[in-house]
C-alpha cells in the first residue's frame, strides 16, 4: 500500500468507524467491519482507481460486512429478524468532530488497561491495522488481536456505548485520551526495546491524533500543551542519532532541529501557560521550551528548568519526574548534591530494577569524578535497559572511563 492511500485510509477510519457504530451501537462488531473494508480498499483501489466518494464507499462496504458477520453467529441469527424489526431508524449524518472526539473516548473507556487502550485507539481511530501495531511495539500479532478484542468485549460488558459520557465523567476520560497519545508518542521517541532508538511511525502517529483532539477541543490547555511538547520533543529526532549511534541531548548539533516544529511549540506554550490553571504538560511543555530556546547546552536556564520540575512534582508526582528533577538539581547545585537527592528517592519500587536510575547515578558520579563507580553503574544501566541503541551508548560510556 503506497503511502499517500494509507495515509488517506487513516484519516477517514475514524469518520467509518464512527459512522457504523453510531448507527448500530455495537461498537465490536462495527469495528471488525471496518478492518475488513480497509483491507478490501488497500487492495482495490490501487487497482481500480479511488471512488469519488470514498468515505461513502467504505461505509457501504462496512455495512455489508457487518450484516455478513452479524448473520454468522447462530444465536444472533435466529433473532436478526425480530432485532431488525425493533432497529431505529438513522439518525442522520452527526458532525464529524462530534463523531470522532466521541470514538476517543469510547477506546480510552476506564474499563480498559492502558495497552488495551492503546492498542484500540491506534486501531480504531488510527487506523493501523494489527500487524502495524504489533510491530511498532514489538509485540506478538495474536497478542495484540486478544488484547484489541478483549477490549471492545470489555467496553460492551461495561455498558459503553458510542455517545458522549457525561459530562461529570468528560475531563477524566479527555485526561485518559491524553495519556494514551503520550504513551503511544514517548514509545515511537525512544523505543523501550529493540534495535533502534525511535519508531516514528508511532510518534508520527501521536503527533497527528493529538493534532486532531486540538482542534476537536481548542480550548483546551492541557491539550495544547501536550501538543506543544510532543512538537518541541519531535523536534530533536534528527540530531539524536549519529554515526556512533545515540547522541545525548548536551550534544546534539542544534542545527538539525526542527525550526518549525519549535516555533509552532514555543507559539503554543506562550499560548496556554498565562491563561490559568496549569496541568502537567503544559509544565512538561515549558520545561521542553527552555531547552529549545538554549542556542548552546550551555546557555540553558536550568534554575528555571529547576523550579519547574518542582512544580510538576507537586501537581503530578512520579518516579520519573522526581528522577528528571534530580538531574536538574545536579545541574544547578552540583553532581554531589546531585547524588543526595537521588539517594532520597532510589528507594522508590517503581525504580528499582530501572536502567535510567543507574544511568543518572553513573553521570553524576562521572561528573563528581569517581569514575570507577560511574564505571560499574554505566555497566548495570546497559545490562538493564531492552533498547539496544541505549546498551550501545552505555556500554560506550563505560569504556570510556577505562583505566
Amino acid at each position: 500500500m503506497t503511502a499517500p492511500l494509507g495515509d488517506l485510509l487513516r484519516t477517514l477510519t475514524p469518520q467509518v468507524v464512527a459512522a457504523l457504530a453510531r448507527r448500530y451501537g455495537d461498537f465490536e462488531t462495527c469495528e471488525d467491519a471496518v478492518q475488513e473494508a480497509l483491507l478490501a480498499a488497500a487492495t482495490q483501489w490501487p487497482a481500480d482507481g479511488v471512488p469519488d466518494n470514498p468515505t461513502s464507499w467504505l461505509i457501504t462496504v462496512a455495512a455489508r460486512r457487518r450484516i455478513e458477520l452479524w448473520r454468522s453467529d447462530d444465536a444472533r441469527r435466529r433473532r436478526e429478524e425480530a432485532v431488525a424489526a425493533l432497529e431505529p431508524p438513522d439518525p442522520g449524518p452527526a458532525p464529524q468532530s462530534d463523531d470522532t472526539l466521541t470514538l476517543m473516548l469510547l477506546c480510552c473507556h476506564p474499563a480498559l488497561t492502558p495497552p488495551s487502550q492503546v492498542a484500540l485507539t491506534l486501531r480504531a481511530v488510527g487506523g493501523l491495522s494489527t500487524a502495524e501495531i504489533s510491530r511498532a511495539f514489538l509485540v506478538p500479532e495474536p497478542t495484540v488481536g486478544q488484547r484489541i478484542s478483549r477490549a471492545k468485549q470489555r467496553i460492551t460488558a461495561a455498558g459503553g456505548r458510542f455517545r458522549m459520557p457525561p459530562a461529570a465523567e468528560l475531563d477524566a476520560r479527555v485526561a485518559a485520551v491524553l495519556a494514551v497519545l503520550y504513551l503511544v508518542f514517548n514509545e515511537g521517541h525512544t523505543a523501550s526495546e529493540g534495535h533502534e532508538l525511535q519508531r516514528v511511525e508511532l510518534s508520527a502517529e501521536a503527533l497527528r491524533l493529538t493534532r486532531l483532539l486540538w482542534a476537536l477541543r481548542p480550548a483546551d490547555d492541557e491539550v495544547a500543551g501536550l501538543l506543544a511538547l510532543m512538537l518541541l520533543t519531535d523536534a530533536r529526532r534528527g540530531a539524536r542519532t549519529g554515526d556512533e549511534g545515540l547522541v545525548p541531548l548536551e550534544a546534539q548539533d542544534r542545527s538539525r532541529w526542527d525550526a518549525g516544529a519549535i516555533a509552532e511549540g514555543l507559539a503554543l506554550v506562550a499560548e496556554v501557560l498565562p491563561r490559568g490553571a496549569v496541568g502537567p504538560y503544559q509544565l512538561q511543555a515549558a520545561i521542553a521550551a527552555v531547552h529549545a530556546e538554549a542556542p548552546t547546552a550551555a546557555d540553558t536556564d536550568w534554575p528555571q528548568i529547576l523550579g519547574l520540575y518542582r512544580l510538576l512534582e507537586k501537581i503530578a508526582p512520579g518516579p520519573m519526574v522526581a528522577l528528571n528533577r534530580v538531574v536538574a538539581d545536579a545541574m544547578v547545585n552540583g553532581p554531589v548534591e546531585g547524588l543526595a537527592r537521588l539517594a532520597e528517592i532510589a528507594g522508590d519500587p517503581a525504580l528499582a530494577g530501572h536502567h535510567r536510575l543507574h544511568a543518572v547515578r553513573a553521570h553524576l558520579l562521572e561528573r563528581a569524578g569517581n569514575h570507577a563507580a560511574a564505571r560499574r553503574e554505566y555497566t548495570v544501566a546497559a545490562e538493564l535497559t531492552r533498547s539496544e541503541p541505549e546498551r550501545r551508548y552505555l556500554e560506550g560510556r563505560a569504556a570510556a572511563l577505562d583505566d
